[in-house]
């Protein structure tokens, strides 16, 4: 079975996270979820400043956590 992949959007950087929301209609769109920026520049291989306003795809996990970034 494969994961479920979403479209996100890195909002903004806030010291070392990145605040994370659901590419989505801004009234379907939950709070930014915050994950470690430099995992994920790593995981996609750019400076962890490029990451904010980046579009991402990521893969859903079981506890609704994402990883499995990729650019978008």
């Amino acid at each position: 079975m494969s994961a479920d992949r979403v479209t996100v959007r890195v909002l903004l950087l806030f010291g070392d996270q990145a605040e994370i929301v659901a590419e989505v209609p801004a009234e379907d769109r939950a709070a930014p979820e915050r994950y470690p920026a430099a995992e994920i520049a790593e995981t996609i291989g750019v400076p962890v400043p490029e990451l904010a306003g980046m579009r991402l795809t990521a893969e859903v996990g079981a506890d609704h956590r994402l990883s499995g970034w990729r650019r978008a």
